[in-house]
């Protein structure tokens, strides 16, 4: 057994059971985001993507995901203002008390704030409710716009769905963090494995360079399940998932056509 370096979960460490999952965030937020994510699922270099509701392109985004078999999840939002015509007032009034804390430090969400409880409790339900709504189910899988669903008021509220696929912290080398933000890294991993599935390993995109950092991923993937976020809004990471540049280095490595994953035993 191997223990990984930045977290308390333990793998089997089997040559060949790896996954390489390509994850698109923001889908639904504007059309040329989730125009874009869609030109990176049709070429097969995103695996799927994380939905936002009562954003400007959420219906049609949804509409989308249906026609074209997209496998989405639900971004979760606690900080960027809803820009949909048809989001409820009283949405906003508590989404706007949540965003402020959060906004206010960059401490502020591991802190447990108790005067928020019920609206952040609101603004979770309501965003997973909505998601049923224009998905036609519940969310398998949830994560967070700027990775806010590992607040201590999210996580600690138990406001993520018990079971669901949930996105773990940033996994980082031995020594590229601070102790005291790799213990915290690890205590929050820890609590979610014990209510949700998680992959293994979880990196962004980017940097692109040096190039060897993405063949870092893709080796690590070989072995363990991995997901990779990406912005395909962002000019480099859309033209490295679209002009073949990600498959330089892979071989035989696949990139995962859904988030679905097995754990072997």
């Amino acid at each position: 057994m191997k223990t990984l370096a930045d977290s308390t979960i333990e793998v089997e460490k089997v040559e060949g059971t790896g996954l390489l999952i390509i994850n698109a965030d923001d889908w639904g937020r504007d059309s040329e985001t989730t125009d874009r994510i869609l030109d990176c699922v049709n070429i097969g270099t995103v695996s799927s993507a994380s939905a936002m509701v009562f954003m400007q392109d959420s219906e049609r985004a949804a509409d989308l995901a249906r026609e074209r078999a997209v496998d989405c999840g639900l971004h979760l939002n606690f900080t960027t203002p809803f820009s949909a015509s048809n989001c409820p007032l009283r949405l906003q009034e508590h989404h706007g008390r949540v965003a402020r804390y959060l906004r206010w430090s960059r401490v502020a969400q591991a802190v447990y704030h108790p005067g928020l409880v019920s609206s952040f409790r609101y603004v979770a339900e309501s965003q997973i409710e909505e998601f049923e709504r224009i998905y036609g189910g519940p969310p398998q899988r949830l994560d967070g716009h700027h990775h806010m669903h590992l607040c201590a008021n999210v996580l600690l509220g138990g406001l993520l769905p018990a079971s669901t696929i949930v996105r773990r912290s940033f996994s980082f080398r031995p020594g590229e963090k601070g102790k005291i933000n790799r213990l915290y890294r690890a205590a929050v991993n820890h609590l979610l494995a014990e209510r949700h599935q998680v992959t293994d390993y979880f990196f962004a995109l980017p940097p692109l360079q040096p190039r060897s950092r993405a063949d870092e991923i893709f080796s690590i993937a070989r072995r363990y399940i991995v997901e990779v976020e990406t912005h395909p809004v962002d000019r480099e990471e859309y033209a490295f998932l679209t002009t073949g540049e990600v498959f330089r280095g892979i071989a035989d490595l696949q990139i995962a056509r859904s988030f679905a994953f097995h754990r072997h035993e």
